[in-house]
């Protein structure tokens, strides 16, 4: 569960409110005129988001490449790469 504090009083109160986050794994959410704008979690927390943030990049990565994968399914690899060569040659030609 997370505590709320004003960053008014987060000052006042940072070294114990920063030994309950890194030592206790208490978070913090941080209020400006009583508006939640940011949190204080522990690192671990934070690196278990990152890689939930990773593995929903990939994941949506590997969606649309599946997709592409369906909808030039059509081509043979010899065809796409002359598109590319032309597509490599028309920009060459603007510069």
């Amino acid at each position: 569960m997370s505590n709320v504090i004003g960053v008014t009083d987060l000052q006042r109160k940072f070294r114990p409110i920063f030994d309950e986050v890194a030592y206790h794994g208490r978070s913090y959410i941080l209020t400006r005129g009583s508006r939640p704008e940011a949190a204080m979690i522990p690192y671990a927390d934070f690196l278990r988001f990152q890689q939930l943030q990773e593995k929903q990049v990939l994941a949506r990565f590997d969606r649309l490449l599946a997709r592409m994968s369906q909808l030039n399914a059509m081509y043979s690899d010899a065809e796409i790469e002359a598109d590319l060569q032309a597509a490599d040659a028309d920009l060459r030609d603007i510069r």
